[in-house]
């Protein structure tokens, strides 16, 4: 079935007709990198402009499939479809395949296949029974078999960021590159695990979803982006919904085994993996690449689009 891009229902169906959904604040960015401790450490900095809003790009054609997974799940996937290379992206827990309009037509127009899709119980998708699912990388492998993929690139924002470091751990031969951006990657070692927690003490989870996922100077320069946001959440995630488990102990060793091209990437106001945590994952990867988006929080892809998609787009095409 063919639609006019992953937010078809969202743009024209699904409460996302509304201006106020059709704009995010950008502003002008440039990239300074520089090179130390053999990483390369990029920065992208934005002038100072005002706030310029901006409409959601008209997204491509796609070909959307239900692909089942074990225990009675399936998943709904989009795909731009083409003979270009192939981007899976993996959404954050607090959207869905939904999330990506502000990437899909850009990694499409520039040549490359792009797909996405929603996991177990969020939005278009069902979990199926919980104690027969597979991983939630398991069911990334079902869905790239299910697409005929050999080799693509995986790129993953937050909770998907642990699910890509777990498939890359499994599967490193089908993975061109991995991206992974605002994550903490499900990372198990204690010392970690005690300071990912420092950073986020009670009631941090009972905050405002929106504070704990969007930096202050997004929600202070751009309401009607927030809405917009806002709206994919709430259709996020199904009353079925469930945690499904790793196929790997991600660990400081296991991270270290990884010999892809990989890149870090976090906004400068992410209260989940501000810059300090993302230069101390760094340390433990064979050949990081690591940016820093200024003026964004824990959804720098929504929120610094121009700037993320910069990025993503320039290390796709390094590899």
């Amino acid at each position: 079935m063919h639609g006019s891009g992953p937010s078809r229902r969202a743009l024209v169906g699904g409460g996302w007709a509304a201006a106020a959904l059709a704009v995010t604040g950008i502003g002008t960015g440039r990239a300074v990198a520089d090179t130390a401790a053999g990483q390369d450490r990029m920065r992208v900095t934005r002038k100072d402009v005002p706030w310029e809003p901006v409409p959601v790009p008209k997204q491509m054609p796609v070909t959307e499939h239900r692909v089942p997974v074990v225990g009675g799940g399936n998943l709904w996937c989009w795909d731009t479809g083409g003979s270009g290379e192939a981007v899976i992206l993996l959404h954050p827990h607090s959207g869905s395949g939904e999330s990506w309009p502000y990437q899909q037509p850009v990694l499409a127009r520039a040549g490359f296949r792009t797909i996405g899709y929603s996991r177990r119980g969020a939005y278009g998708s069902v979990a199926g029974n919980q104690a027969d699912a597979d991983t939630a990388s398991g069911d990334l492998h079902t869905l790239a078999d299910h697409l005929g993929l050999d080799r693509f690139h995986l790129v993953a924002s937050a909770a998907g960021g642990a699910i890509a470091v777990d498939y890359a751990l499994s599967h490193p031969d089908r993975l061109r590159s991995l991206t992974v951006s605002n994550s903490v990657m499900g990372i198990s070692d204690p010392d970690y695990t005690q300071l990912s927690a420092s950073l986020r003490p009670a009631p941090f989870n009972e905050l405002p979803v929106e504070f704990r996922e969007l930096g202050p100077s997004y929600r202070g320069g751009n309401p009607d982006g927030v809405a917009a946001w806002l709206e994919i959440h709430s259709r996020a995630r199904r009353n079925d919904a469930y945690s499904q488990r790793y196929a790997n102990k991600i660990t400081w060793a296991a991270l270290e085994t990884i010999a892809l091209p990989l890149q870090l990437i976090t906004g400068d106001a992410d209260l989940w993996t501000p810059p300090s945590v993302k230069r101390l994952i760094a340390q433990h990867l064979q050949d990081a690449k690591t940016h820093v988006i200024d003026e964004a929080g824990h959804n720098p892809q929504w929120e610094q689009p121009d700037a993320w998609n910069s990025v993503v787009l320039g290390f796709l095409r390094r590899h």
